[in-house]
């Protein structure tokens, strides 16, 4: 008879792991220069997509006080414009009869076709008075004005110490550069320029 001997092999040796490989010091410096390289041109990238659609300036006069005061730097929307038309109580930046020398920064108040009339102290859009929350004072001048087509009547907030349309007429809409939407310096006066700062007509 014969006879089998089976043996069963029940133990199983332990799986010894090898530690990965360090990556040799080239390999390691080429990875850092490849990220850091990547990070500069994101950058880049990013800071061209902000400048084409956004301008930074600085208030140097006191036109528009007290909505902005001298020394405030404001985000301006290049593409505001390029996507929509002005409204009255938008505060823009353009540059002065079209010359890149200068810019200004004003209200907009009479749209195209607008009878814009000021006397009394108060401002007639088409005859109807407008509400002005954010003026320094009431203007002590007096002037009627029709605005062409493809003009804007700009005015400054502080409207008796103010180089604006009253003074020297009207601003083409190509000489736009962009609306202004942010106060963003300093760090106490950040705020969107929105409403309240609207012009409204009064019922």
């Amino acid at each position: 008879m014969i006879e089998w001997n089976f043996v069963e092999q029940n133990e199983t040796k332990p799986i010894e792991l090898q530690p990965a490989p360090e990556p040799a010091p080239e390999s390691k410096s080429r990875g850092f220069w490849r990220d850091m390289l990547e990070t500069i041109l994101m950058a880049v990238v990013l800071f061209l997509i902000l400048n084409t659609i956004t301008s930074r300036v600085r208030v140097y006069n006191i036109s528009m006080q007290p909505t902005l005061k001298e020394g405030n730097l404001l985000v301006v929307n290049k593409m505001a414009y390029k996507l929509g038309s002005p409204k009255r109580g938008d505060i823009i930046v353009f540059h002065y009869q079209g010359t890149m020398n200068e810019d200004y920064i004003k209200r907009v108040i009479g749209l195209p076709g607008d009878r814009v009339e000021v006397s009394g102290g108060v401002v007639r859009i088409n005859g109807q008075v407008i509400t002005e929350p954010y003026l320094a004072d009431l203007p002590n001048y007096a002037g009627v004005w029709t605005v062409p087509e493809g003009d804007l009547f700009v005015l400054g907030d502080n409207r008796n110490h103010s180089s604006d349309s009253h003074d020297w007429g009207f601003v083409h809409q190509n000489w736009v550069v962009g609306k202004a939407v942010v106060i963003y310096w300093p760090l106490d006066r950040i705020r969107l320029l929105t409403s309240p700062n609207l012009v409204q007509a009064a019922p």
